[in-house]
Parts: structure tokens; C-alpha cells; sequence
């Protein structure tokens, strides 16, 4: 094959640049705006920022905070004194609080991200927003509709506050690159998706004192906690969702105790089939019973099946898949007896680098990074649509505390239109 540009022969890392490329990082320059790397600009001052709630999630966003300069984790507020200490501990001068308000009356402090059991988020949220702070929020967004429905409403009502919600996908660029190579018809017609989260672990907490045993574990109380698929789904469910632009219109579930039989209310291993519009069904299942073949997502259609593990994607093609030129020079990874052809997110990047653009990036960083680097950015260059905004926040909100429903009574629900109305 010619390289008629240059007249010469067409070599293997110019192809790879012309087509290869194409899909994942060409296209990728069409996603929708979420972020600034691209064009960073110099902040005038570090964003004063304080953490509301110190648990895992909590010490991992305070921890991604001190790699991103632009940043000054000012507080860290928890209602137990023993994350505290150890706030003090892991960032020493950090001031902390025990009341939130604390921080929400101090006018320096700009942002606040939250990262409390998900059943307290909506009241944080609420203040946060008329103090005039910018808020991100842990996901999910909130354990009930109603909750869901008044954060979003706030944060509709408060136009110049950055109100992002923590689902990381949407703001990491492996999945940025397959957004873009799905919507360029890589899978042919859509088919199905299927996703699932197998772990061996009890989800419950050992705690000192009765008092802190209710709090410390309160996923595992039915009053307070929307299941395995708003805590865990959330974050599957809406790549899905995401990738083929389409709303469930109904969801049957099923859900058991099958190991962990120890009083708790909420069950261990649950199942849930959603009814996609234009018929696409979307499985997912998770359990706390076995790790065995962890967690994964598929996406599958007429030409193509994509799968995630671990952040990272591959393509496998049917046989009669047209021959689409730039996959016979891209990595292929063995899955038993399929071959899967990598997809590597920021390839023209890498090919500028030195890298070989059919290797994983070495430079990426975690989902969490990404998702807290965009809302950081968004300081200095909007308010603009966030990664994940309120009202994508809301409907997975919506979309998962109805499949718990489900769930929980073993049936077929109707997702209405009326449920998403803000």
C-alpha cells in the first residue's frame, strides 16, 4: 500500500498513526466537554478545599487531592474523633471539624466534596450549596428518589456553582476513547450489555462500640441503604447507559441472602435484567459470596463485542465483522479461546512520546484523578457541564434505587417518565 502523501511506503507506525489512532484518540477530540488538560491554565490560587467525611472513600479523595497542585485540602470534617486523628495524622496542619457547618461558615474555603454514607449526602449538599461552596458528591448521589430529586433541584437553582457527582467513568480517558469508538459504530447495531461484581467479603465493619457498629455499617440496613446495585452498580450501570445513549424503560430483579446470614436486611447476591429502549436488554448481577471472575463489563452488538476489566478495554470482533485496517497492527490479548484486540486510550499522545501506542499508557493516573481533576479544572475555565453533572447524578439515582426496588420484592418495574422529572 502507497502512502500517497509522501509518495513512499506506507510504514507500520505512520498506519498506526492514520488509522489506529483514529478511532480512540481522533474521535475523542468530538467528546463532549469535560475537562481542561488539554488547556490548563495557570491558577491564580490553590483551590481551598475541605473533605466531609473520613472513612475509605473519604481518605482516598483527601489523598488524590495532595497530587493535584492546584489544591490545598484546608479541613477534613468527621463525626468520629478517631478519623480525625488520623486526618491529622496522614496531613498534618489539616484543621478538622466534628460539624460540617464549620467549614461551610468559613469563606475561604471554596469546595466541599462529600464523601459520607450516601443516605447523608442530601443534607451536606443542600448547605453546601447555599453557602456558596462548589460541591462534589461521592456516588452514588443519594439512596432515595426524593433525596436524589432536592440535590438536583439545588443545584439547578445555583447555575454558577460547580455541582459534579463522583462517576468516574465518565471523566477517564480509556472510556472516553470507547464512548467515542462506540458512537463511531464499532459494535454494528447494539445487541446487549452485560456487567457483573463478584467479591467475597461480608460488607460489614468490626467496631468498638455498639453505637459506632449502627453507623459504621449502615449498607447492610434496608432503611438506609439502596443495595449493592445503587452502591456498586452505579458505577457500571452508567458506562452502559452512557455508551448507547439509552434510558431503561423497565427493570426485573431478584435478590437473597446467600451467605452472609448475620441480620442484616439488605441482600448479598442480587440479579437484575433492565429493558433498554428499542428493546436492548442490559444484564447485571453482583455478589458478596465469591470473587470469581471479579468484575467486568460488555458491550455487544452485531460487529463487535468491547469489554472493560480493571479501566482498560478490548474488541472482539465477529468473523464477518467488516475489516476495519488499523486492528492488524494493534496489541491482541488472549481471553481463553477469544482474542481480544486492545483499545489504548491517548494513543497519538503516546506515539508522540516515543511509546508504542499498542501498549497501555504508563501514564495514566486513577479513575479517581480524573474524575477530581475535572472538577478542579472546571474552577478555572467554567462553570461548564461537569463530567457527571446533577441531572446524570440524578437519573442514575433513579434508574438504581428503582432496580433495588426490584430487587428487593422480586418483580418487574416500570421506570415512568415522571420519575426523572427534576
Amino acid at each position: 500500500m502507497k502512502d500517497r502523501t509522501h509518495g513512499g511506503l506506507l510504514s507500520r507506525r505512520n498506519f498506526l498513526k492514520r488509522s489506529s489512532l483514529i478511532p480512540l484518540s481522533g474521535l475523542l477530540a468530538q467528546a463532549p466537554a469535560i475537562g481542561a488538560d488539554a488547556r490548563r491554565a495557570t491558577f491564580q490560587d490553590q483551590v481551598q478545599a475541605a473533605v466531609i467525611g473520613f472513612g475509605p472513600q473519604g481518605r482516598d479523595i483527601a489523598a488524590t487531592l495532595t497530587r493535584i497542585p492546584e489544591v490545598d485540602l484546608a479541613a477534613v470534617v468527621d463525626t468520629y474523633n478517631v478519623m480525625l486523628r488520623r486526618a491529622q495524622r496522614s496531613a498534618p496542619g489539616v484543621a478538622t471539624f466534628e460539624d460540617y457547618r464549620e467549614v461551610l461558615d468559613n469563606p475561604d474555603i471554596s469546595t466541599v466534596f462529600i464523601a459520607t454514607p450516601t443516605h447523608l449526602h442530601k443534607q451536606i449538599a443542600l448547605d453546601a450549596l447555599s453557602a456558596g461552596k462548589h460541591v462534589y458528591v461521592e456516588a452514588p448521589m443519594a439512596s432515595t428518589i426524593d433525596d436524589a430529586r432536592a440535590m438536583a433541584q439545588a443545584a439547578r437553582d445555583n447555575p454558577n456553582l460547580i455541582f459534579q457527582v463522583g462517576l468516574h467513568a465518565r471523566s477517564h480517558p480509556n472510556y472516553r476513547s470507547v464512548f467515542q469508538f462506540i458512537r463511531s459504530g464499532a459494535l454494528g447495531k447494539a445487541t446487549m450489555t452485560r456487567s457483573q461484581w463478584h467479591t467475597k467479603e461480608s460488607w460489614r465493619r468490626a467496631s468498638p462500640n455498639r453505637e459506632r457498629e449502627i453507623a459504621q455499617n449502615w449498607r447492610l440496613d434496608a432503611e438506609v441503604s439502596a443495595g449493592l446495585i445503587n452502591e456498586v452498580g452505579t458505577h457500571q450501570i452508567d458506562p452502559a447507559l452512557w455508551f448507547l445513549s439509552k434510558r431503561p424503560v423497565a427493570v426485573t430483579g431478584l435478590g437473597q441472602i446467600m451467605l452472609w446470614d448475620d441480620g442484616r436486611q439488605v441482600p448479598d447476591t442480587i440479579q437484575a435484567v433492565f429493558e433498554l429502549e428499542d428493546g436492548v436488554p442490559m444484564l447485571y448481577d453482583a455478589t458478596l459470596t465469591s470473587s470469581f471472575d471479579a468484575a467486568y463489563d460488555t458491550y455487544s452488538g452485531r460487529d463487535s463485542t468491547i469489554m472493560f476489566r480493571d479501566h482498560r478495554a478490548w474488541m472482539f470482533k465477529e468473523v464477518d465483522a467488516p475489516l476495519l485496517g488499523w486492528e492488524v497492527y494493534a496489541r491482541k490479548d488472549k481471553f481463553y479461546k477469544e482474542t481480544g484486540i486492545a483499545l489504548v486510550a491517548n494513543a497519538t499522545q503516546l506515539d508522540a512520546q516515543d511509546i508504542s501506542p499498542t501498549e497501555d499508557d504508563p501514564n495514566l493516573e486513577t479513575p479517581l484523578w480524573y474524575a477530581l481533576r475535572d472538577f478542579i479544572d472546571n474552577h478555572a475555565f467554567g462553570p461548564y457541564p461537569p463530567a457527571a453533572s446533577y441531572e446524570v447524578g440524578f437519573q442514575m439515582a433513579v434508574i438504581t434505587i428503582k432496580a433495588n426496588e426490584a430487587v428487593v420484592q422480586g418483580t418487574r418495574i416500570d421506570y415512568d417518565d415522571a420519575l426523572f422529572e427534576i
